[in-house]
């Protein structure tokens, strides 16, 4: 039921005229396929005959061929003046609607601007200007504005700043000289006693009973007579 209410398109004379020109297009493809294989068989013919030595009969073919050609040569051009006219019309459809696209446009632009008043843009923006005037003058009164003097101070502190904090970021350089700590050397323990004294006195002693018993054995030896 709901198919009897659908609006079918409308048929122009532009849609007929494709539709002629595609079945022309058509027909002429379809036409040049037959005089290809007519071509295709007056040389066929043309090769069998001149090997049955019939010259007559193959300078006939050849003939044929050669009419079939120049005919197709002209249904060649039939056929590119079809589709140079189709492209034309393809090319024309699309600038229509191109120009109907710019033209609803520039209608939506016309239809806005005519709900704008240029005395109440004008208007407006004098209002704007105004609040804007007026604001920077509360700012001012209130002191939030800065004068062209505080700026340069601000940035004149702000450039001091940044030149104390790359100070302090840099390394530091050692002052002071070494600790007490790092001065004391780790040198080997001094002796307190002299070295090889206590063998010194060791050896005094065993030598001191050792010349006793050689005098006293001296002493008790006769002497000769």
């Amino acid at each position: 039921m709901g198919n009897l209410f659908v609006k079918k398109p409308k048929i122009t004379d532009v849609d007929r005229a494709i539709l002629s020109l595609k079945t022309q297009r058509r027909k002429l493809a379809q036409y040049q396929q037959q005089l290809d294989a007519v071509i295709e068989a007056e040389k066929q013919a043309a090769r069998d005959l001149i090997r049955q030595k019939r010259k007559d009969r193959a300078l006939l073919a050849l003939k044929k061929k050669k009419a079939q050609e120049e005919l197709l040569k002209q249904v060649d051009g039939w056929l590119i003046n079809v589709e140079q006219q189709l492209a034309d019309i393809e090319l024309a459809s699309k600038q229509k609607a191109v120009f109907e696209s710019l033209k609803s446009g520039t209608n939506a632009i016309k239809a806005i601007q005519s709900e704008i008043n240029l005395e109440d843009v004008q208007k407006l923006m004098d209002d704007t200007e105004e609040a804007k005037a007026y604001q920077d003058e509360i700012n001012a009164i209130l002191g939030e504005k800065l004068s062209a003097e505080d700026e340069e101070e601000i940035l004149a502190e702000f450039d001091n700043l940044e030149a104390q904090l790359a100070v302090q970021e840099m390394p530091e350089v050692p002052t002071e000289g070494p600790s007490e700590e790092q001065e004391k050397l780790d040198l080997p323990n001094v002796p307190t006693k002299v070295p090889g004294a206590s063998r010194v006195v060791a050896d005094d002693a065993e030598i001191a009973p050792a010349e006793a018993s050689t005098k006293r054995r001296v002493m008790e030896e006769p002497l000769p007579a």
